[in-house]
């Protein structure tokens, strides 16, 4: 993530992430990076690689060069290409085709372009000029909208987030950055859920909706197929009182979410990972 993002102090910033997925021996898992506890958002928190939009993602010549987000307008678009932009700077994988053969890029291709990951990261090199320089075109068919997020109006740092699925490329080894993120893990969304509770990880709010909503897939087709079929709800959280006069946040019903009300205090107070 470059300098020239949004900042923090601005209404609400601009932000992308994927729920890569695949089919594991025991059924859907999702890869998942640890923020490093330097990081002032999620710090030490188990996450879906993201980040804030660039405003590179919107370059001159980077629609030219994207698959399937023909007719977005310029904020979905946006979206998309960081939510690609973000998985490669991250995890390793990169969502994009050989503009020659029309073939997502294999592993071997995709070893020789490791080396753009960090400059992508620090903005010394804009997506338009990796994928000229590199003859390669987004994926983003393989992108299905998941869910949008907003953070609530309380907080001094606002994200705008949408959330996306996409199936890994079997060959493409998913691997944290180092920097952002200091380790990761391609887990079953059951066992998160079940490591949070324990206290043995630490999920925020937002990430444990969505693990548990994607958890109901019993595999990625029908975790995709699903997500196509569902009408994506805005959830910003509300601030409110339950019955009993206690700080809660409320969602909205019709996200489908597993809970619409959350005690404050849950949310504020997230269990740190137990050492050992």
């Amino acid at each position: 993530m470059a300098d020239g993002q949004a900042k923090a102090g601005d209404a609400l910033i601009p932000a992308a992430t994927i729920l890569l997925l695949r089919d594991g021996m025991e059924g859907l898992e999702v890869f998942m990076v640890v923020r490093h506890h330097q990081i002032d958002f999620a710090s030490g928190a188990l996450v879906f690689p993201g980040g804030k939009v660039d405003k590179l993602d919107m370059a001159p010549g980077v629609r030219e060069r994207a698959d399937g987000m023909e007719g977005l307008d310029d904020w979905e678009f946006s979206m998309r290409v960081a939510a690609i932009r973000e998985a490669f700077e991250e995890s390793g994988v990169l969502l994009a085709r050989n503009e020659q053969t029309g073939s997502i890029v294999d592993a071997g291709r995709l070893k020789s372009l490791e080396h753009y990951r960090d400059p992508l990261n620090r903005g010394e090199v804009g997506i338009a000029d990796f994928l000229t320089k590199e003859g390669l075109r987004l994926a983003g068919d393989m992108l299905t909208p998941f869910a949008h997020w907003i953070t609530p109006n309380m907080m001094p740092k606002r994200f705008d987030t949408r959330f996306y699925l996409a199936c890994a490329p079997e060959d493409h080894l998913a691997v944290h950055d180092g920097s952002e993120s200091v380790d990761s893990v391609w887990i079953r969304p059951e066992l998160a859920l079940k490591e949070a509770d324990e206290g043995k990880r630490t999920i925020i709010f937002p990430t444990r909706m969505n693990v548990e909503k994607v958890g109901r897939s019993p595999s990625v087709a029908h975790a995709i197929e699903t997500a196509r079929q569902t009408e994506v709800v805005t959830v910003e959280p509300m601030v409110t009182k339950n019955d009993a006069g206690e700080p809660i946040l409320r969602i909205p019903a019709e996200a489908g979410y597993s809970v619409t009300d959350e005690p404050l205090s849950a949310v504020a107070n997230v269990a740190k990972p137990k050492a050992g």
